[in-house]
Protein backbone atom coordinates (compact mmCIF):
# COMPACT_ATOMS: atom_id res chain seq x y z
CA UNK A 1 0.00 0.00 0.00
CA UNK A 2 1.13 3.51 -0.84
CA UNK A 3 -0.03 6.06 1.87
CA UNK A 4 -1.01 9.76 0.81
CA UNK A 5 -2.91 12.56 1.43
CA UNK A 6 -6.05 14.04 -0.04
CA UNK A 7 -6.93 17.54 -0.17
CA UNK A 8 -9.84 19.17 -1.93
CA UNK A 9 -9.38 22.32 -3.92
CA UNK A 10 -11.80 25.47 -3.72
CA UNK A 11 -10.09 26.98 -6.54
CA UNK A 12 -7.21 27.23 -9.03
CA UNK A 13 -5.08 29.13 -7.17
CA UNK A 14 -5.89 27.22 -3.77
CA UNK A 15 -4.63 23.69 -5.74
CA UNK A 16 -1.70 25.18 -6.98
CA UNK A 17 -0.85 26.57 -3.66
CA UNK A 18 -1.33 23.00 -2.74
CA UNK A 19 0.88 20.83 -5.11
CA UNK A 20 3.53 23.21 -5.03
CA UNK A 21 6.73 22.46 -3.98
CA UNK A 22 5.82 18.75 -3.52
CA UNK A 23 6.78 16.72 -7.08
CA UNK A 24 4.72 13.67 -6.30
CA UNK A 25 1.64 15.90 -5.87
CA UNK A 26 -1.32 14.57 -8.39
CA UNK A 27 -3.99 16.30 -9.32
CA UNK A 28 -6.90 14.37 -9.28
CA UNK A 29 -10.22 15.03 -11.50
CA UNK A 30 -12.54 12.45 -12.26
CA UNK A 31 -10.04 9.71 -11.52
CA UNK A 32 -10.68 7.36 -14.19
CA UNK A 33 -6.66 6.75 -15.30
CA UNK A 34 -4.82 7.66 -12.29
CA UNK A 35 -6.80 5.40 -9.73
CA UNK A 36 -6.18 2.89 -11.94
CA UNK A 37 -2.65 3.55 -12.23
CA UNK A 38 -2.42 3.63 -8.27
CA UNK A 39 -4.28 0.30 -8.33
CA UNK A 40 -1.27 -0.59 -10.17
CA UNK A 41 1.23 1.05 -8.36
CA UNK A 42 2.45 2.48 -11.69
CA UNK A 43 1.73 5.89 -9.86
CA UNK A 44 2.44 6.42 -6.05
CA UNK A 45 1.55 10.28 -5.53
CA UNK A 46 2.37 11.18 -1.70
CA UNK A 47 -0.98 13.95 -2.03
CA UNK A 48 -3.82 13.62 -4.20
CA UNK A 49 -4.96 17.46 -5.01
CA UNK A 50 -8.93 17.18 -5.80
CA UNK A 51 -9.65 19.53 -8.48
CA UNK A 52 -13.15 18.93 -9.41
CA UNK A 53 -14.87 21.66 -8.28
CA UNK A 54 -12.72 24.00 -10.32
CA UNK A 55 -14.59 25.76 -13.76
CA UNK A 56 -16.03 23.18 -15.67
CA UNK A 57 -18.45 25.73 -17.74
CA UNK A 58 -18.62 25.29 -21.54
CA UNK A 59 -19.27 28.80 -22.76
CA UNK A 60 -19.43 30.51 -26.61
CA UNK A 61 -17.14 33.08 -27.14
CA UNK A 62 -18.43 36.19 -29.25
CA UNK A 63 -16.12 35.30 -32.09
CA UNK A 64 -17.73 31.70 -32.19
CA UNK A 65 -15.10 29.60 -30.43
CA UNK A 66 -16.04 28.26 -27.58
CA UNK A 67 -13.65 27.90 -23.80
CA UNK A 68 -14.27 25.12 -22.23
CA UNK A 69 -13.20 24.51 -18.04
CA UNK A 70 -11.04 21.84 -17.33
CA UNK A 71 -13.41 20.30 -14.53
CA UNK A 72 -16.04 20.00 -17.23
CA UNK A 73 -17.19 16.24 -17.93
CA UNK A 74 -16.50 14.01 -21.25
CA UNK A 75 -20.45 13.57 -20.91
CA UNK A 76 -21.42 17.19 -20.01
CA UNK A 77 -19.13 18.29 -23.28
CA UNK A 78 -20.44 15.65 -26.05
CA UNK A 79 -23.64 16.86 -24.73
CA UNK A 80 -23.29 20.43 -25.30
CA UNK A 81 -25.90 21.50 -27.84
CA UNK A 82 -23.07 24.25 -29.59
CA UNK A 83 -20.26 21.50 -29.81
CA UNK A 84 -23.36 19.38 -31.47
CA UNK A 85 -23.92 21.98 -33.98
CA UNK A 86 -20.37 23.51 -34.46
CA UNK A 87 -17.99 20.64 -34.06
CA UNK A 88 -19.69 17.39 -34.22
CA UNK A 89 -16.10 15.64 -34.52
CA UNK A 90 -15.87 16.41 -31.11
CA UNK A 91 -18.66 15.42 -30.08
CA UNK A 92 -18.71 12.04 -31.80
CA UNK A 93 -14.72 11.44 -30.95
CA UNK A 94 -15.62 11.80 -27.13
CA UNK A 95 -19.23 9.22 -27.55
CA UNK A 96 -16.50 6.89 -29.14
CA UNK A 97 -14.10 7.18 -26.46
CA UNK A 98 -15.56 5.45 -23.31
CA UNK A 99 -18.65 3.39 -21.43
CA UNK A 100 -21.49 6.25 -20.10
CA UNK A 101 -20.05 5.68 -16.91
CA UNK A 102 -16.79 6.38 -17.48
CA UNK A 103 -17.59 9.83 -19.36
CA UNK A 104 -19.83 10.86 -16.61
CA UNK A 105 -16.74 11.02 -14.14
CA UNK A 106 -13.87 11.85 -16.66
CA UNK A 107 -12.94 15.13 -16.94
CA UNK A 108 -11.53 16.96 -19.72
CA UNK A 109 -8.17 18.01 -18.36
CA UNK A 110 -7.86 14.36 -17.32
CA UNK A 111 -8.57 13.24 -20.50
CA UNK A 112 -5.77 15.09 -22.18
CA UNK A 113 -3.55 14.11 -19.21
CA UNK A 114 -4.01 10.33 -19.02
CA UNK A 115 -1.56 8.22 -19.47
CA UNK A 116 -0.66 5.52 -22.47
CA UNK A 117 -2.54 2.29 -22.12
CA UNK A 118 0.39 0.54 -23.31
CA UNK A 119 0.35 -3.39 -21.16
CA UNK A 120 4.14 -2.97 -20.27
CA UNK A 121 3.69 0.38 -18.99
CA UNK A 122 1.20 -1.14 -16.51
CA UNK A 123 2.87 -4.22 -16.14
CA UNK A 124 5.49 -3.52 -13.52
CA UNK A 125 7.66 -6.40 -14.39
CA UNK A 126 7.80 -5.77 -17.51
CA UNK A 127 11.19 -3.57 -18.91
CA UNK A 128 9.37 -0.13 -19.97
CA UNK A 129 11.40 3.71 -20.35
CA UNK A 130 8.57 5.48 -19.84
CA UNK A 131 7.69 4.07 -16.26
CA UNK A 132 11.57 3.61 -15.36
CA UNK A 133 13.94 5.29 -17.62
CA UNK A 134 16.65 3.35 -19.32
CA UNK A 135 15.09 -0.13 -18.28
CA UNK A 136 14.32 -0.85 -21.89
CA UNK A 137 10.79 -1.50 -24.29
CA UNK A 138 9.68 -4.84 -24.17
CA UNK A 139 6.80 -3.45 -26.65
CA UNK A 140 9.42 -3.19 -29.55
CA UNK A 141 9.77 -7.57 -29.31
CA UNK A 142 6.44 -7.88 -27.79
CA UNK A 143 2.77 -7.99 -28.53
CA UNK A 144 2.82 -4.77 -30.14
CA UNK A 145 -0.41 -4.55 -32.23
CA UNK A 146 -1.38 -1.06 -30.67
CA UNK A 147 1.39 0.29 -30.77
CA UNK A 148 3.13 3.38 -32.86
CA UNK A 149 3.53 3.32 -36.27
CA UNK A 150 4.68 7.09 -36.33
CA UNK A 151 7.30 9.55 -34.15
CA UNK A 152 8.42 6.68 -31.83
CA UNK A 153 11.81 5.77 -31.15
CA UNK A 154 13.99 3.11 -29.80
CA UNK A 155 13.12 4.16 -26.12
CA UNK A 156 8.93 3.64 -26.62
CA UNK A 157 6.33 2.48 -29.28
CA UNK A 158 3.80 3.31 -26.95
CA UNK A 159 0.43 5.31 -28.36
CA UNK A 160 -1.48 8.01 -26.58
CA UNK A 161 -5.10 6.66 -25.76
CA UNK A 162 -7.32 9.39 -26.10
CA UNK A 163 -10.23 10.39 -28.51
CA UNK A 164 -10.88 13.10 -27.56
CA UNK A 165 -7.47 15.18 -27.85
CA UNK A 166 -7.11 13.62 -31.85
CA UNK A 167 -10.50 15.98 -32.56
CA UNK A 168 -8.92 18.86 -30.40
CA UNK A 169 -5.68 18.37 -32.20
CA UNK A 170 -7.74 18.71 -35.60
CA UNK A 171 -9.51 21.81 -34.61
CA UNK A 172 -6.36 24.03 -33.23
CA UNK A 173 -7.32 23.39 -29.52
CA UNK A 174 -5.31 26.27 -27.03
CA UNK A 175 -4.88 24.54 -23.81
CA UNK A 176 -4.54 27.44 -20.60
CA UNK A 177 -2.39 26.68 -17.70
CA UNK A 178 -1.82 27.81 -14.61
CA UNK A 179 1.19 27.12 -11.95
CA UNK A 180 3.18 28.35 -10.17
CA UNK A 181 4.75 30.49 -12.52
CA UNK A 182 1.56 32.16 -13.33
CA UNK A 183 -0.42 31.55 -15.80
CA UNK A 184 0.18 30.68 -19.42
CA UNK A 185 -1.16 28.90 -23.16
CA UNK A 186 -0.09 26.17 -25.36
CA UNK A 187 -1.22 25.11 -28.59
CA UNK A 188 -2.84 21.14 -27.82
CA UNK A 189 -0.86 19.81 -30.71
CA UNK A 190 2.57 21.08 -29.15
CA UNK A 191 1.23 19.74 -25.58
CA UNK A 192 2.61 16.23 -25.63
CA UNK A 193 6.04 15.05 -26.74
CA UNK A 194 7.10 12.46 -28.80
CA UNK A 195 9.42 9.94 -27.00
CA UNK A 196 12.83 10.79 -28.29
CA UNK A 197 14.97 9.14 -25.50
CA UNK A 198 12.33 10.58 -22.33
CA UNK A 199 9.48 8.99 -22.99
CA UNK A 200 9.10 9.40 -19.34
CA UNK A 201 8.95 13.19 -20.13
CA UNK A 202 5.25 12.99 -21.77
CA UNK A 203 4.30 16.80 -22.09
CA UNK A 204 5.46 20.41 -21.67
CA UNK A 205 3.45 21.05 -18.08
CA UNK A 206 6.30 22.71 -15.98
CA UNK A 207 6.27 21.63 -12.26
CA UNK A 208 2.81 21.88 -10.51
CA UNK A 209 1.22 23.29 -13.45
CA UNK A 210 -2.39 22.64 -14.37
CA UNK A 211 -4.72 22.67 -16.69
CA UNK A 212 -7.49 25.06 -16.49
CA UNK A 213 -9.83 25.61 -19.87
CA UNK A 214 -9.10 24.75 -23.47
CA UNK A 215 -10.17 26.97 -25.93
CA UNK A 216 -11.55 26.53 -29.46
CA UNK A 217 -11.18 28.75 -32.19
CA UNK A 218 -13.70 29.73 -34.41
CA UNK A 219 -13.74 27.50 -37.41
CA UNK A 220 -17.31 27.49 -39.68
CA UNK A 221 -16.34 24.58 -41.70
CA UNK A 222 -16.64 22.30 -38.88
CA UNK A 223 -19.91 21.94 -39.09
CA UNK A 224 -19.08 19.42 -41.85
CA UNK A 225 -16.44 17.24 -39.89
CA UNK A 226 -16.69 13.77 -38.23
CA UNK A 227 -14.60 11.49 -36.41
CA UNK A 228 -14.05 7.49 -37.15
CA UNK A 229 -12.41 4.71 -34.61
CA UNK A 230 -10.80 1.72 -35.87
CA UNK A 231 -11.51 -1.04 -33.15
CA UNK A 232 -10.90 -4.42 -32.36
CA UNK A 233 -14.29 -4.19 -31.26
CA UNK A 234 -17.47 -1.76 -31.36
CA UNK A 235 -17.54 -1.62 -27.17
CA UNK A 236 -15.34 0.83 -26.09
CA UNK A 237 -11.64 -0.34 -27.48
CA UNK A 238 -8.79 1.71 -27.68
CA UNK A 239 -8.23 2.63 -31.28
CA UNK A 240 -6.00 0.97 -33.76
CA UNK A 241 -6.34 3.83 -36.15
CA UNK A 242 -8.60 6.69 -35.72
CA UNK A 243 -9.50 9.79 -38.21
CA UNK A 244 -10.70 13.48 -36.95
CA UNK A 245 -11.34 15.29 -40.26
CA UNK A 246 -12.88 18.01 -41.42
CA UNK A 247 -13.34 19.73 -44.57
CA UNK A 248 -13.89 22.81 -46.68
CA UNK A 249 -14.65 22.82 -50.05
CA UNK A 250 -15.75 25.24 -52.73
CA UNK A 251 -18.32 25.75 -55.15
CA UNK A 252 -16.06 24.72 -58.15
CA UNK A 253 -15.38 20.94 -55.84
CA UNK A 254 -11.97 21.89 -55.13
CA UNK A 255 -10.73 21.96 -51.00
CA UNK A 256 -10.15 25.43 -49.67
CA UNK A 257 -9.36 24.06 -46.65
CA UNK A 258 -8.70 20.73 -44.42
CA UNK A 259 -8.59 19.94 -40.67
CA UNK A 260 -7.04 16.17 -40.15
CA UNK A 261 -5.59 14.43 -36.97
CA UNK A 262 -4.86 10.88 -36.47
CA UNK A 263 -4.97 8.95 -33.02
CA UNK A 264 -3.74 5.23 -32.08
CA UNK A 265 -0.78 5.97 -34.37
CA UNK A 266 1.87 7.65 -32.83
CA UNK A 267 2.94 8.59 -28.55
CA UNK A 268 1.00 11.91 -29.24
CA UNK A 269 -2.64 13.00 -30.93
CA UNK A 270 -1.09 13.01 -34.36
CA UNK A 271 -1.71 16.32 -36.48
CA UNK A 272 -1.75 15.33 -40.54
CA UNK A 273 -0.01 18.28 -41.35
CA UNK A 274 1.54 16.94 -44.94
CA UNK A 275 -2.39 15.08 -45.89
CA UNK A 276 -3.74 18.80 -45.34
CA UNK A 277 -1.15 20.61 -47.46
CA UNK A 278 -1.08 18.01 -49.87
CA UNK A 279 -5.25 18.64 -50.41
CA UNK A 280 -5.34 22.33 -50.41
CA UNK A 281 -6.12 23.61 -53.53
CA UNK A 282 -6.51 19.68 -55.08
CA UNK A 283 -9.96 18.42 -56.19
CA UNK A 284 -12.10 16.73 -53.17
CA UNK A 285 -12.36 13.50 -54.74
CA UNK A 286 -10.95 9.78 -54.14
CA UNK A 287 -7.33 10.64 -55.85
CA UNK A 288 -6.42 13.66 -54.15
CA UNK A 289 -7.57 11.73 -50.23
CA UNK A 290 -5.34 8.62 -51.31
CA UNK A 291 -2.86 10.66 -52.33
CA UNK A 292 -2.67 13.11 -49.31
CA UNK A 293 -2.49 10.27 -47.03
CA UNK A 294 0.43 8.38 -48.49
CA UNK A 295 2.03 11.67 -48.24
CA UNK A 296 0.91 11.74 -44.31
CA UNK A 297 2.38 8.08 -43.61
CA UNK A 298 5.15 7.98 -45.63
CA UNK A 299 7.59 8.10 -42.89
CA UNK A 300 5.50 5.46 -40.90
CA UNK A 301 7.27 2.69 -39.65
CA UNK A 302 5.82 -1.09 -38.71
CA UNK A 303 6.48 -3.01 -36.08
CA UNK A 304 6.30 -7.43 -35.89
CA UNK A 305 2.45 -7.15 -35.37
CA UNK A 306 1.17 -3.80 -35.83
CA UNK A 307 2.35 -2.42 -39.96
CA UNK A 308 -0.94 -3.65 -41.06
CA UNK A 309 -2.27 -0.05 -39.85
CA UNK A 310 -0.13 1.89 -42.36
CA UNK A 311 -2.81 0.81 -44.91
CA UNK A 312 -5.10 1.18 -42.31
CA UNK A 313 -4.61 4.70 -41.85
CA UNK A 314 -3.98 5.56 -45.11
CA UNK A 315 -7.76 4.04 -46.08
CA UNK A 316 -9.28 5.49 -42.83
CA UNK A 317 -8.53 8.95 -44.37
CA UNK A 318 -9.92 8.45 -47.59
CA UNK A 319 -13.01 6.85 -46.15
CA UNK A 320 -13.81 9.72 -43.86
CA UNK A 321 -12.70 12.72 -46.53
CA UNK A 322 -15.33 10.29 -48.69
CA UNK A 323 -17.82 10.35 -46.35
CA UNK A 324 -17.27 14.14 -46.05
CA UNK A 325 -17.89 15.02 -49.67
CA UNK A 326 -20.94 12.37 -49.66
CA UNK A 327 -18.76 9.29 -51.72
CA UNK A 328 -17.99 7.13 -49.28
CA UNK A 329 -18.80 3.97 -51.53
Amino acid sequence: MNPFTYERASDTSAAIELAKGNAAARYLGGGTNLVDLMRETVERPEMLVDVTGLPRGIEPRADGGLLIGAAATNTALAADGHVRAHYPLLARAILAGASAQIRNMATVGGNILQRTRCRYFYDTAAACNKRQPGAGCDARDGFNRYHAILGASPACVATHPSDMCVALAALDATVHLDGPAGPRSIALSDLHRLPGDRPDIETELKAGELITAVELPPLLFARRSTYRKVRDRASYAFALVSVAAALDIDDSGVVRDVRLALGGVAHKPWRASAAEAALKGRPAGPESFRAAAEAELAAATGLRDNAFKIELAKRTIVAVLGELTGDDA
